[in-house]
């Protein structure tokens, strides 16, 4: 897909994203101590079953499970120098899944390690670490990119710079960020959206943060100010630890959508989930918005 058949697709219309995939995993037994990656190709009938599920609730987009398989997160595992091939069989697993009924979404994120001057990281080699991984995934055939739950502006600028080197898929842009649009490490997600376009964001907004309820004003801003489609793919509601010490989030599918309603009422053009999520919210989105 390139920029221009992604904007002509967008405009318009409501596009509906996949919901989580790491905290439903989580719930099938994937550890959070070890490589998700190889457990994921360890476990390959989970994965697709629930791509396969979010597919059939109505989702347009469904992310591959790349997250975080970047050379300088893998290193955590030795895992390092298989970069290339794991991120090229993640996509191809989930390609397998969804088959042409939504399109594939390389993901990408950060890699944990601050840019210089604030850490030791530097542009060139943050810059190196995203382009072996994206090249890896257009070569698996993703159809555009998504660099998601990122907390600082000259990161996902780097990120748009390596998408660059390598292909002209569209690449959606999304931070993590506070009820006032501000993230961890003090980026503006609002006012970081010009600068986003000028490097070629295909669509700029928030993933994970909070629940929709707290995000209306920020989408609102966001939507105020972008010329290309607002992404709103919220978590479901605030976390909380029941008594088995299991994470549970506290807004439920009918409450995600109402919310949801809102944030595409406000301005977002493409919605979905994040953590606690599942194909009932992405299906009751869909109901409540009265898509397809």
């Amino acid at each position: 897909m390139t920029k221009k058949e992604f904007a002509d697709w967008t405009a318009g219309k409501l596009i509906l994203m996949d919901g989580a995939t790491g905290s439903n995993l989580m719930a099938k037994g994937m550890p959070q101590n070890e490589s998700s990656e190889l457990w994921i190709l360890d476990h390959p009938e989970m994965v697709q079953e629930l791509q396969r599920e979010y597919v059939q609730a109505g989702s347009q987009i469904i992310y591959a499970c790349t997250f975080s398989a970047n050379r300088y997160s893998l290193k955590k595992h030795g895992l390092e120098d298989r970069t290339a091939e794991l991120n090229r069989r993640l996509v191809q697993l989930t390609k397998e899944a969804v088959g042409e009924k939504a399109l594939v979404a390389g993901d990408l994120t950060m890699t944990g390690e601050l840019l210089e001057p604030l850490g030791d990281m530097t542009e060139q080699e943050l810059t190196d670490i995203y382009t072996e991984q994206i090249n890896a995934m257009v070569q698996a055939g993703v159809d555009l990119l998504g660099v998601e739950t990122m907390l600082c502006l000259d990161e996902m600028v780097t990120a748009l710079k390596a998408a660059k080197q390598v292909c002209d898929l569209p690449v959606m842009c999304t931070f993590t960020v506070n009820e006032k649009g501000m993230t961890l490490y003090g980026t503006d997600a609002v006012e970081a959206i010009p600068v986003l376009e000028e490097a070629g964001a295909a669509a700029v907004g928030i993933n994970c943060s909070l629940g929709p309820d707290q995000l209306l004003d920020v989408v609102k801003r966001m939507a105020a100010k972008a010329k290309v489609p607002v992404i709103a793919k919220p978590n479901a509601g605030l976390p909380t630890v029941d008594a088995s010490g299991k994470i549970v989030y506290n807004m439920d599918e009918e409450t995600f959508a109402v919310y949801m309603k809102k944030l595409a009422d406000a301005g977002a053009g493409i919605v979905g989930g994040c953590c606690g999520t599942t194909p009932a919210y992405i299906r009751k989105v869909k109901e409540i918005m009265k898509l397809g």
